[in-house]
């Protein structure tokens, strides 16, 4: 099986790519595993809502209930229906648009369905990296990377973290094993500058060579 890395890399980084920076690596989601992804992500809203609006529609059809007199609480459950739906549909309308990257600086992940949006990640704010395939995902060999930069999110005083994902992408633990080692050297290299660095030291904007 030919690895990823000996394709041809996507263009579609060079409008956001630095003067001095590399794109080590691109890759798409395959769109099967990628769209129903977002559907199993949505499937409890789904779930949850369906049954809000099977089980109103069997209280309001007896017009002595108590339930009655509550008038339109069946909307209830068009919340989170619609956010189920919305996952699965986010999914299918960007699909087109999404490309991840990476560079010998960052993690680029780009996506948007009415438009196209960036988003990277500096390897310096980068803490934890895992990757995991689910069962979807390994009837066609992909896997999905995840990457956590510090974001959290409060609910009802339990933290969670927020992580950044790369979706079912090919040959998903070589690739994991690649970008571990990229930013590790150069994590490495911002703190403990190496033989490649000149005698007057610039930084970091010296060129990453990877032997």
């Amino acid at each position: 099986m030919p690895s990823p890395f000996d394709q041809n890399l996507l263009p579609e980084f060079e409008s956001v790519r630095g003067e001095k920076e590399q794109i080590l690596w691109t890759g798409k989601p395959a769109f099967v595993p990628f769209v129903l992804g977002g559907l199993l992500a949505g499937l409890p809203g789904i779930g949850f809502g369906l049954t809000w609006l099977l089980a109103s529609e069997a209280f309001t059809a007896d017009k002595t209930s108590v339930v009655w007199n509550w008038g339109f609480f069946w909307l209830i459950g068009l919340l989170p229906l619609g956010q189920g739906i919305w996952a699965f549909l986010s999914r299918f309308l960007s699909y087109s648009n999404t490309v991840y990257a990476y560079s010998n600086r960052r993690i680029i992940i780009r996506t948007g369905f009415f438009g196209t949006h960036f988003k990277s990640i500096d390897f310096d704010k980068i803490s934890d990296t895992e990757v995991t395939v689910n069962a979807i995902e390994r009837l066609y060999n992909v896997g999905s990377i995840r990457f956590f930069s510090g974001r959290t999110e409060s609910d009802e005083g339990n933290v969670s973290k927020l992580y950044d994902y790369w979706n079912a992408i090919s040959l998903p633990y070589e690739v994991f094993r690649r970008v571990k080692e990229v930013i590790l050297d150069i994590k490495t290299d911002y703190t403990y500058p190496n033989a490649l660095r000149p005698e007057v030291n610039p930084g970091y904007t010296t060129r990453y060579s990877k032997e």
